[in-house]
């Protein structure tokens, strides 16, 4: 299993009018945690994209469980709890200032070879940082 954390702090723009955050800028959250969670890692999302691999989003779910406010600097656990294969799942528990667990999402994202537009394992660089965390 990998873990990372990341954070992000709630812009007034990513609110409603009772300075919650909006429920969209969820899904920008996770990929701004997705891709700092393969950073971290040693690895962007740029050089995937440039080993001949991209990765589109299958699915998206979100459980709320209190609102996000504005300017809070909110903690995003992401978490790789298997190891990816032709798809690869993230989930990501946000937690506010307070560290009240308020979110929960999750998001399964496929590997296409940019060329055939074909699902395939993930870039051989990426499998090798990925490895030792699932032994």
């Amino acid at each position: 299993m990998y873990q990372s954390e990341t954070s992000v702090r709630v812009r007034y723009g990513e609110t409603d009018q009772m300075g919650y955050v909006y429920y969209g800028f969820y899904a920008m959250y996770y990929e701004v945690a997705r891709v700092e969670s393969l950073r971290q890692l040693g690895l962007t999302y740029k050089e995937v994209e440039e080993m001949g691999v991209i990765m589109p989003v299958l699915e998206n779910h979100s459980k709320y469980m209190a609102p996000g406010r504005y300017d809070e600097l909110l903690r995003i656990v992401t978490t790789i709890r298997e190891k990816p294969g032709v798809k690869i799942k993230f989930e990501y528990d946000i937690y506010n200032e307070a560290n009240t667990h308020i979110h929960h999402g999750e998001t399964l994202l496929a590997f296409i070879d940019k060329k055939s537009n074909r699902p395939c394992r993930p870039p051989k660089a990426m499998a090798d940082v990925l490895e030792p965390f699932f032994k």
